[in-house]
């Protein structure tokens, strides 16, 4: 039985995400390791969708049981995750509020006006600018919000950033995990590592737990983009732990299981190294596949370098959890406008 068989889910996905192999980019990359990804960016109608919705989908229920009107939540100026906060707002009729700080030494000019933000005021949210710099944790700027929220009469729901450190924020990728495995047995092929992404943590989290349940948690493999390792590796440590509880996965999860690889974050969240250009580029005219600078463009510039080192033993099967995160892309034009 699904570990999430307890839990609400208020469906804003399309359902099961396509698993796609990647044989340009195998060949390509010429590791002798078969390369797939998960289409996390594909998976929804409601604005170019990603890793969030799967998250928000566990995260809707309480919202609307809780009787609020106005969801609440944070990110950076090109944040994935407060357009999909306010699609998920626009699609269940509530009001939303979102704070967009400046997480991200980037001075493209049109940075606060193309995107992930464009879209996010096009769907109507109140988005606020403001000038704090880069956090994981719980910030002023969000509690804020929330209280300005009360005081004009209206009842907040709070998201932290990346839905992260809420209760439910991890279940979605419980979930993901679970449909690895009935994809694999749809597929006739077993994945030997997981690559992902890991920033504010609940999407590898929530994974550890999942693949934990199936005794392989300890082949995801996170690719850290914070910059702030030790915060973000004690960010994921205690969703780990919340999430295996709220669950009843039943034991603890091992330190030895949780796989996070500092070495392609630089030279700064939010920006882009010639190496994660250079990644970016490759998905691109190999797969056609859309990476961004922020997330996706350094999990991809650090699988291909990990296969290249060796790290996956010839012949593996590795699966890539594309999140999404394209559209930020256009905030970033100048590296890219010769391709």
């Amino acid at each position: 039985m699904s570990l999430l068989a307890p839990f609400d889910r208020y469906p804003l996905t399309f359902g099961k995400t396509v698993i796609e192999h990647l044989p340009r980019l195998t060949d390509a990359i010429g590791a002798d390791v078969e390369f797939y990804a998960k289409r996390e960016d594909c998976n929804s109608g409601l604005a170019f969708g990603g890793n969030k919705l799967r998250k928000l989908e566990y995260i809707v229920p309480d919202a609307i049981a809780s009787g609020a009107d106005t969801l609440v939540s944070i990110g950076g100026v090109q944040s994935n995750h407060t357009r999909m906060v306010a699609a998920t707002a626009a699609k269940i009729g509530m009001k939303c509020v979102v704070i967009q700080e400046k997480w991200v030494p980037h001075y493209d000019a049109v940075y606060d006006r193309v995107g992930n933000i464009l879209m996010t005021r096009l769907m109507g949210a109140d988005s606020r600018l403001v000038e704090d710099g880069f956090d994981i944790g719980i910030r002023k700027s969000w509690e804020d919000a929330i209280q300005s929220v009360k005081d004009a009469g209206g009842k907040p729901y709070p998201i932290p950033a990346g839905a992260s450190v809420h209760k439910y924020g991890a279940l979605g990728y419980v979930g993901f995990a679970e449909e690895v495995a009935e994809q694999e047995a749809e597929l006739s092929v077993t994945f030997d590592y997981i690559v992902v992404c890991v920033v504010t943590g609940s999407t590898q989290g929530g994974m550890i737990v999942g693949f934990a349940a199936q005794d392989r948690a300890d082949r995801v493999i996170g690719i850290d983009a914070s910059g702030t390792l030790d915060q973000t590796r004690a960010q994921v440590r205690g969703i780990v732990d919340n999430t295996a509880e709220l669950v009843g996965l039943g034991r603890k999860v091992r330190e030895d299981e949780i796989h996070i690889n500092p070495d392609y974050a630089y030279p700064a969240y939010g920006v882009p190294s010639e190496e994660t250009n250079d990644a970016i580029r490759l998905a691109a005219k190999t797969e056609a596949m859309m990476t961004d600078p922020v997330y996706e463009g350094k999990s991809m510039q650090g699988m291909i370098d990990l296969a290249r080192k060796g790290f996956f033993p010839k012949g593996s099967k590795v699966l890539y959890a594309h999140l999404g995160g394209a559209p930020a892309l256009n905030g970033y034009s100048y590296y890219y406008k010769d391709g």
